[in-house]
């Protein structure tokens, strides 16, 4: 028997930002489209409490979670990229974040847990 969605992410979380989403949810707001939108931004955290209280197939919500978690390593590294020219060095702490969040999304999409631990990442 395979885990659900709930059984494997819903620990992840901080529970202010389930009360957060049951908060846009009573104003009447769509789950999906918010956790849709938070992926677009890149907060995995947000998308994940919409996830989670939301009506849809466990695929579309690995998805949409592993999306918010790809499109925070993005702005991650552009942030890493800002820093090093601004500052004229590296910040290879900010790279192994973004590159968590890649294995973080590679997890999602193949249904596991979502390993962060503190193994070291080979960084480029």
């Amino acid at each position: 028997m395979t885990d659900t969605f709930h059984d494997l992410y819903s620990e992840l979380l901080n529970g202010i930002f389930i009360e957060r989403a049951r908060e846009q949810l009573a104003q009447g707001v769509d789950g999906m489209a918010c956790a849709d939108a938070y992926a677009d931004q890149g907060k995995p955290d947000f998308a994940l409490a919409h996830l989670l209280l939301a009506e849809a197939s466990d695929e579309i919500k690995r998805n949409i979670l592993a999306h918010a978690y790809e499109r925070r390593a993005e702005l991650t590294d552009r942030r890493a990229e800002d820093f090093s020219n601004r500052f004229h060095r590296p910040f290879p702490l900010v790279k192994l974040e973004a590159q968590k969040d890649r294995m973080s999304a590679e997890q999602v999409r193949h249904g596991k847990h979502i390993r962060r631990g503190s193994k070291s990442l080979h960084i480029n």
